[in-house]
Parts: structure tokens; sequence; C-alpha cells
């Protein structure tokens, strides 16, 4: 690629994933497109959008991490929950067609949005619940359905998880956006181009411009989440939500 390129590379990761920081998920909704109208096919196109996804994580990590409000028992729950879903998915999507679930998954996305804009005290306050065995096992198959999604669909599978946390678990948007982030986008999502890169083909040199926009988009969005609240976080989680469920339906 030509220098222009890589800086539009570099723009398009930085505003995807600036505004995933802040919903809590959907940079594939700008950065898989970008990846594909350049020229990718689809296969490496989420392959190298996946380990770009890692860089929002780290960027997002670093910023939250100075507020010290994550339990780590309940991140490794959330890890141990999803991984092996994660990488189930990833296998899944390498051999079947995704159109039917892409649709599917379109729909129950704008639900998110739609359900979020009906409930205006949804997240805004942590109240925890749900933290007996019953509750975790549910939770946690929950959890493994969604990384199922994450590793075989292209954008938006973070917003089922933020959701999730706030609805079941009774976690603030601001809190539940932090989980999402750090575990999503480092975690499941570092499993996710692991195991499409041993299975699949990565553009490695297409990610040094989108791991630096994805670092500092990651970073930045982390960093407004944080200083604007829980209100401004919702408000983009839905727009974010319906943006997504619309380009699934439409791609």
């Amino acid at each position: 690629m030509n220098w222009e390129q890589q800086l539009l590379l570099f723009f398009v990761a930085l505003v995807a994933n600036a505004f995933s920081a802040l919903a809590g998920g959907g940079a594939g909704l700008i950065q898989l497109p970008a990846l594909i109208f350049l020229g990718l096919p689809f296969s490496i196109a989420l392959a190298t959008h996946k380990v770009a996804s890692v860089a929002l994580g780290i960027g997002a990590t670093t910023r939250h991490w100075r507020e010290r409000n994550i339990d780590y028992r309940f991140s490794l729950f959330i890890l141990v929950s999803g991984l092996p879903g994660v990488v189930l998915g990833a296998n899944i999507i390498l051999a079947v067609p995704d159109r039917i679930a892409e649709v599917a998954l379109g729909m129950l996305t704008m639900a998110l949005g739609v359900y979020s804009f009906l409930k205006p005290e949804l997240g805004s306050e942590q109240r925890l619940r749900h933290r007996s065995v019953p509750g975790y096992l549910l939770g946690g198959v929950v959890l493994l359905l969604i990384g199922v999604l994450n590793g075989s669909l292209t954008s938006g599978t973070g917003l089922f998880v933020t959701l999730w946390l706030i609805y079941w678990f009774g976690l603030d948007y601001k809190r539940a956006v932090a989980y999402t982030l750090i575990l999503v986008g480092l975690f499941w999502n570092g499993a996710g181009a692991l195991t499409l890169g041993m299975l699949g083909e990565i553009q490695w040199d297409w990610l040094p411009a989108l791991l630096l926009g994805s670092l500092l988009g990651g970073y930045l969005g982390a960093h407004y989440a944080i200083v604007k609240g829980n209100r401004l976080i919702k408000r983009v989680f839905e727009v974010v939500t319906l943006l997504v469920g619309v380009s699934l339906i439409w791609s």
C-alpha cells in the first residue's frame, strides 16, 4: 500500500475504534467494510480486522486500568465463559455460509438499541444482581453463545456483551463497557485472531496503520467514556447498535 492508503487506514481505525470504545463494541461497522473496499477478500479482511481489534483492547485497557474498578474474579468468569465459544465460532466462519445469521444478528442488534432507548434508567447506576450459582451458570451460557457469534461474525457482538452485563448482572454502562473492551477487545478478539490466523490468512503489511489507529482510538474512546459517564455511553450505544444492525442486514 502507498502512504495515502496507509493514512486512510489509520483514520478509519481511529474513528471506528473510538466509537467502539465509547459504545462497548461495533468497530467492525466501519473498519471491516473499509478493508473489503480497499481490496481484501472477506476471510482475510475478517482475520486482519480481528488482529487490529486487539489493539483496541490494549488502548482501552490502558485507560480503564487507571480507574481500578475491575473485579478480577468476575473478569476471569467472563473469559472462561466466552473463550471456548470464540474459538468454536472462528472455526465455523471458515466453513459455513453466514448470510442468514448476519441478518438475524442485525435484527437482534437493532433490538438491543431500541430496548436500551425504551429503558431510560437502564445502566444509569450499578445494582449488582444474579451473583448466585444459578445466576452465574445462566450468565455464563449466554456469554458462551455470544462468544460463538464473536468468533464467527463480523461486528457488533461486543455490544451484546455490554448489554448482557448490564441487564443480567446489574452493571452500569461505564463498568460494562470497561469489561467488554478489556476482555472482549483484548482476549476474545485475540483468541479469534489467533484461530483465524492459523486457519486462514492475515494481511500483515496493512496492520501497522490499523494497529496504531485502533490503539489510539481505543484509548481516546475509553477516556471520553470515563469522563462523560453513563448518559453519553448509553446514547452512543443506542446509535451504534442501530447502525451495526442496519449494516449487517444491508450487507
